[in-house]
């Protein structure tokens, strides 16, 4: 028998355009786990510049802010999200998971095909 799976990316677009998703939440989590664009984007395997130009999109296409960056000094630099940022991330990762149970009740679709 071959394995069989129900899946579904949720995106939010703004003007057609992608905009936030499981990438952008991805990226979010890590800034809030390690306090560093560059950490997280390491931890992703994408370039600096690439996680620096989610958060630049997500920061001037958004209605506030996601993220804070400070400046390097003695004690380095660093990112922190802001709390549109954190509600971003909670609401996202709660409206995905009522996606997921809604795939699990109609998983029956994937006994006829």
């Amino acid at each position: 028998m071959k394995n069989k799976e129900l899946r579904i990316k949720c995106w939010v677009d703004i003007d057609g355009k992608k905009f936030f998703g499981p990438g952008p939440a991805q990226l979010l989590e890590l800034i809030e786990q390690e306090g560093s664009l560059a950490k997280a984007a390491k931890q992703m395997g994408m370039s600096y510049k690439k996680a620096w130009d989610i958060i630049d999109d997500l920061n001037s296409r958004g209605q506030k802010p996601f993220v804070i960056s400070h400046k390097g000094g003695k004690q380095g630099g660093g990112a922190e999200l802001t709390d549109t940022g954190k509600k971003a991330i909670a609401q996202y990762r709660n409206l995905v998971q009522k996606l997921q149970t809604i795939i699990q009740e109609d998983a029956e679709l994937l006994n006829i095909i």
